[in-house]
Parts: C-alpha cells; structure tokens; sequence
C-alpha cells in the first residue's frame, strides 16, 4: 500500500532503499520557504541499523503490513527457543537474543504472538503480565511503615522484582513483562 511522505506515523513498517524500516520518531517540518517534509528516524528490522531520512509530501512509500501468526512457547534448547504454530503445528526455532531478556517470562505452552515479513520473523510479543511465584525475599518486620518501601524478591524464574513488603516468599504474584513490576497478587 501506498502512502504519502507526510503520512507516515511512528510505529508504521515502511520499504525504503530494499529493505524494510520501522519508525521510530516523525517530526513534521514546514519551512518558511519550500514545501513540506516529514523528517522520519528509522530503525532498520532486519540488521538494526538506523536511519534518519527526509520525506516530501509530494513522495510516496511502500507500507508493509506484517504477518501475525499464534505461536506457542514449547521448551528451550541451549541457547534457542522453540515455538509450534497454533494452526499448521509447524515448529519454529528462534534465538535467546532475538527474545532478549524477556524470554525468562516464557512458561510451557504461553501463547505468543510472532511478526513476520516474507516468512522471516522480525517482532515476538509475550503476553503483558504472567503469573509467577517469589523464591526469596526479606522478612516482614512488624511496625515497618506501608509507605512505598519496596523490598527486592527473587522470582522463580530467576528475574529479581521489587516487591510490597506485605509479600512473602513462596506467594505468587502478578507482573508486568515489559517493565519488570510487580502489579498485585494472584488470586
């Protein structure tokens, strides 16, 4: 599909220079004299490279739209993570590093959502929170204020989270996978 310079929005996959580009920031310009351009910092999907390009109003781009297809999270193997396609059962190997360090939420058979272009996957998405239990973590003292003073927990997946001091080991909690926060109890 194509659009117009001046339309493109942060977020949008574009194809500039055969090969495929994300948007990271647009600033519109409008110059005293001279038409209009968008100015679009870029990040490259494939190698991660980035970019900062000028686009006229008058140019057009090629948007690309990305497949999204239902994996499920199988089991890890050395350094690679092993995902079935919820519809064909199709296997797919992906790396540690291309997860990075949110593939230590993944839990047998999550749901995730992979992003492809041409068949090559580019994006993964977990789901926002998981539910997992604290391992370790200090003591309640009795008389210690419920102001935020949030103690450190060791979760059992090994990732460290700041916890509400009412939180003891062995409860399971709530958190948020893209910013590492406790969010509340499990029920």
């Amino acid at each position: 599909m194509k659009i117009n310079g001046n339309e493109i929005r942060p977020g949008n996959v574009i194809e500039h220079q055969g090969t495929i580009w994300v948007a990271v920031k647009v600033n519109a310009v409008k110059p005293g004299k001279g038409g209009a351009f968008a100015q679009v910092e870029m990040k490259n999907l494939l190698d991660g490279r980035k970019l900062n390009e000028r686009f006229r109003a008058s140019e057009t781009v090629e948007r690309v739209r990305l497949e999204q297809k239902d994996f499920t999270f199988l089991y890890e193997e050395g350094d690679n993570l092993v995902f079935m396609d919820t519809v064909s059962y199709e296997q797919l190997e992906l790396n540690k590093d291309f997860v990075g360090e949110r593939a230590a939420f993944l839990q047998d058979g999550m749901p995730v959502v992979v992003e492809l272009y041409e068949e090559r996957p580019i994006g993964i998405d977990l789901p926002d929170q998981v539910t997992l239990e604290v391992t370790e973590t200090e003591p309640t003292i009795k008389g210690q204020t419920q102001s935020s003073s949030y103690k450190p927990a060791m979760l059992e997946n090994g990732v460290r989270c700041m916890v509400p001091p009412f939180v003891g080991t062995g409860e399971k909690i709530v958190v948020d996978t893209n910013e590492i926060l406790y969010m509340k109890r499990a029920d």
